[in-house]
């Protein structure tokens, strides 16, 4: 068998897998097409470490070293579904990670600005997305403090656990402008499990938010540097 051909099996086996996986995120209740369509165009098996290829298009998250994951297709598609993004939009993911999450906004036709802790891992998923065509503006940093330089955003995902929600997250949302403002996507709780909370800002006050709580899910936690004691 030429590699051509080998790759072209390859590419059938996966694009089968992918398929059954999107099925399975409607079934579990995913109703946004948009999102279903953009799990279907990402091609995950990229995003895993090879020697968890194979368990690519299931749905659970996979480690991807650092102490970190790419996060189960289930709980990527729950949460840009919370965002409801539309064409253009400008999102800012914190916490970089494998990409995957990225790349599905990518897919949605969304601007997208993503901050990562980890500089090494940073790195090698900034090559991966560049690789695989995916224009995604990222920074090393810390995601608490969200990235004011391209603010304001009209959503923001967090991809970890925060005891709390970031003050200067929800200032970089979006102010309502005759349509409905900033979403802001977040796992709030603590070590034993978290529950996703979506806060849209409604006017220009501080104050000035409508929140919504949701399931609940486990991530790894979301880290302040400055009062980091690791």
């Amino acid at each position: 068998m030429s590699p051509s051909s080998h790759n072209d099996k390859d590419a059938r086996q996966f694009r089968r897998r992918r398929e059954r996986l999107v099925q399975q995120l409607r079934d579990r209740g995913i109703q946004d097409e948009r999102v279903l369509a953009a799990v279907d165009a990402v091609p995950r098996h990229e995003f895993v470490d090879p020697a968890f290829r194979s368990r690519a298009y299931s749905d659970e998250a996979l480690p991807i070293g650092m102490d970190q994951t790419i996060s189960q297709p289930f709980t990527v598609a729950y949460q840009t579904s919370l965002l409801e993004v539309e064409p253009h939009d400008r999102i800012l993911e914190i916490g970089t990670g494998s990409g995957y999450q990225a790349a599905v906004l990518c897919e949605m036709e969304a601007r997208v600005f993503s901050v990562e802790r980890h500089e090494a891992l940073l790195d090698r998923t900034r090559s991966l997305l560049d690789d695989l065509g995916y224009n995604v503006r990222t920074t090393r940093g810390d995601g608490t403090k969200g990235w004011l330089a391209f603010a304001p955003y009209d959503g923001i995902v967090v991809t970890a656990a925060a005891p709390d929600i970031p003050d200067a997250l929800l200032r970089q949302l979006r102010e309502p402008n005759g349509t409905r403002g900033g979403r802001l996507v977040i796992p709030v709780g603590g070590p034993d499990g978290q529950t996703m909370t979506r806060l849209v800002r409604s006017g220009d006050g501080p104050h000035d938010y409508n929140r919504e709580e949701f399931h609940n899910f486990r991530f790894v936690p979301l880290v302040d540097e400055e009062n980091d004691d690791s």
